[in-house]
């Protein structure tokens, strides 16, 4: 069997959907937009209320899409093709009502170009719905055929269940009673009894309380589900205060928002670690988010006939006494990262090593300055290990990094200014906004447009960077189908890095690299390759990364659950994320995680439909 090179590679069993050709762009002259618009909705609308799906189908261009989540199913939905969009409308179809979202520029319809390093004009514009179970937004882009402007992509995303509305703005609380009441507790009396669930019991149980836990947390409160998130850390964020000392965040202010608490607008552009860790825990504090820290998972097992959990955890109260305490949630949430446990080589002779350190990169305390020059070696060449070997080389270690395939590597700048500019910078539309804009995408067009992006980067910004790392013997790539670093996340989760400074010291040989030779053996001072070679260390990180979330569950829950849940992580065959933010395989056990603004996104989704199963919606 063939194996595909490193650049290529995605997650096992799952689906690598390619590029979708451009469309040719409109040739009509200065179209009137909102005219085409709103004659394409009307006659959709006509159809939707006579049922005629085949009218309605007939709108889209022969291999139109439609993705669709938990609009028209309790599901996440690409549906390609005009024949297979009128068979699934006439299987199900709760929506009732479309209409164009004119209230702000931005989504008003609009001649847009779609091909960012090409020309592929069209017309798009913000939608809202309604259904029989509730409302949401979506959006609309259309491309001309014939002379004709049909459909190209129809994307829908429920946002709100009719008789369950969050509590936001006009529908607030009150926050007090005015009155007379002997019985009366304070705010801070009534939030110990909640956090503490001493006279109920949480409908649902998230485990983690770092993005995933805690968007989780927060959409199911603004749903009136009670909610308990638990973390072994010793407080809020402790998964991001452990990390190596000099973590910043990579993605910028206004692509990592939480939901309902923006940051600030004096907030920096990158996050340092622990002041990630202060915003969750803040965030947690503000939304009055139900968390235990220092709890661990000591038993857990399903009733299928009761549909309910019993999970019994080992808890250190606030006060320093700790308890056992025995839960029944209908729901439990695996919220413990967008990966796995980690991944250890097994190599021979590790055991045999005597120098300071070697540990894997999510136990790497952080450099310390040494009177000597001592040798680090760090495997792997992504996130992780460039700022873990900037990080030694600012502490005055001889560094060498292990680039044992090749890395997909894009600069802070062109990230900004290609890979999120326009949607996700100062003054762009609200991120949520921005949110259904991008995923309004499917896969097989996702992939043109980073496609477009990636050329733009390589071609633009990055080509000094890149030819000075090939100088260096740094081996780059341009992902899957050259579709750069968005669809290796996407696809497998890593490969990539994003430049905060490290090349710089790749490229002036302050860092080297040693390239494309696997680790035959580790000796008591160093390493042997496979070629024969030696590399001298005192100290080594395994920047390896992780497995599949699965793992974790097998880890936390045990083979009854792993076994019956799929693999999470990369395409399904329509193109949507596997088992992650969608039923999982295994009832009442969920998948939730991936970088901020997914979660911030998919946290809602997956809220909404742990709620509609709640309320006996499906």
């Amino acid at each position: 069997m063939s194996v595909a090179a490193s650049s290529q590679r995605i997650e096992p069993g799952s689906f690598n959907h390619k590029p979708y050709p451009w469309p040719a762009s409109a040739k009509t002259p200065n179209p009137d937009a909102a005219a085409i618009a709103q004659q394409c909705i009307d006659t959709f609308n006509q159809a939707l209320a006579g049922a005629d799906f085949e009218k309605l189908a007939s709108l889209f261009i022969e291999d139109g899409f439609w993705r669709d989540h938990l609009g028209l199913s309790w599901a996440l939905r690409t549906i390609k093709g005009r024949a297979n969009i009128r068979a699934f409308l006439e299987t199900q179809c709760p929506l009732t009502k479309v209409d164009i979202d004119a209230s702000t520029d931005h989504g008003k319809p609009q001649v847009a170009n779609f091909a960012p390093a090409g020309d592929s004009k069209g017309i798009a514009f913000q939608i809202t719905f309604i259904t029989k179970y509730g409302s949401g937004r979506g959006i609309v882009r259309m491309v001309e055929i014939d002379s004709v402007y049909r459909i190209w992509t129809f994307f829908t995303t429920l946002e709100g269940l009719t008789g369950h509305e969050e509590p936001t703005g006009p529908r607030r609380p009150n926050g007090v009673q005015h009155g007379a009441n002997p019985d009366r507790k304070n705010w801070l009396d009534r939030r110990r009894d909640e956090v503490d669930f001493c006279n109920s019991e949480p409908d649902v149980l998230v485990i983690g309380a770092g993005q995933a836990g805690l968007t989780a947390g927060a959409r199911l409160k603004m749903l009136n589900v009670p909610t308990l998130i638990i973390d072994q850390n010793d407080a809020v964020g402790g998964n991001w205060r452990g990390r190596y000392h000099q973590l910043v965040l990579h993605d910028p202010v206004w692509y990592d928002h939480l939901p309902y608490f923006p940051f600030p607008s004096f907030w920096p552009i990158f996050t340092p670690k622990d002041k990630v860790a202060d915003w969750f825990q803040s965030y947690a504090q503000a939304l009055e988010l139900n968390v235990w820290t220092q709890t661990t998972i000591t038993s857990s097992s399903f009733d299928s006939a009761a549909q309910k959990w019993t999970v019994t955890v080992t808890r250190t109260r606030p006060d320093g006494e700790k308890e056992a305490r025995t839960l029944h949630p209908k729901h439990v949430i695996q919220a413990t990262g967008a990966s796995g446990k980690k991944n250890f080589p097994s190599i021979p002779g590790i055991d045999s090593f005597q120098g300071d350190l070697l540990c894997h990169s999510s136990d790497f305390p952080g450099a310390k300055t040494t009177p000597t020059r001592k040798k680090a070696v760090i495997v792997g060449a992504c996130n992780s290990s460039h700022d873990i070997c900037q990080d030694y080389y600012e502490k005055g270690y001889d560094v060498t990094m292990v680039q044992r395939s090749s890395t997909c590597v894009i600069s802070s700048e062109s990230l900004l200014k290609k890979g999120l500019g326009g949607l996700y910078e100062e003054d762009s539309r609200p991120v949520e906004d921005a949110d259904i804009w991008v995923m309004g995408w499917p896969a097989e067009v996702m992939k043109s447009i980073q496609c477009d992006i990636s050329t733009l980067q390589r071609t633009e910004i990055d080509a000094d960077l890149l030819s000075g790392l090939a100088a260096a013997g740094f081996k780059t790539d341009c992902g899957i189908d050259e579709a750069g670093l968005m669809a290796k996340y996407l696809q497998r989760g890593g490969g990539y890095y994003i430049d905060v400074g490290m090349s710089q010291l790749i490229i002036d040989g302050k860092v080297r690299v040693k390239q494309g030779q696997e680790i035959a053996e580790v000796l008591p001072r160093g390493l042997r390759f496979a070629d024969g070679s030696e590399l001298e260390a005192d100290e080594i990180i395994f920047a390896t990364g992780y497995a599949n979330m699965r793992t974790q569950a097998r880890a936390i829950f045990g083979d009854a659950v792993a076994d019956r849940v799929g693999d999470v992580w990369g395409w399904d065959a329509e193109g949507e994320m596997r088992a992650i933010w969608r039923e999982s395989g295994h009832p009442g056990f969920w998948f939730h995680g991936g970088n901020i603004a997914l979660c911030r996104y998919n946290s809602r989704l997956l809220a909404l439909q742990i709620k509609a199963k709640l309320e006996g919606l499906f």
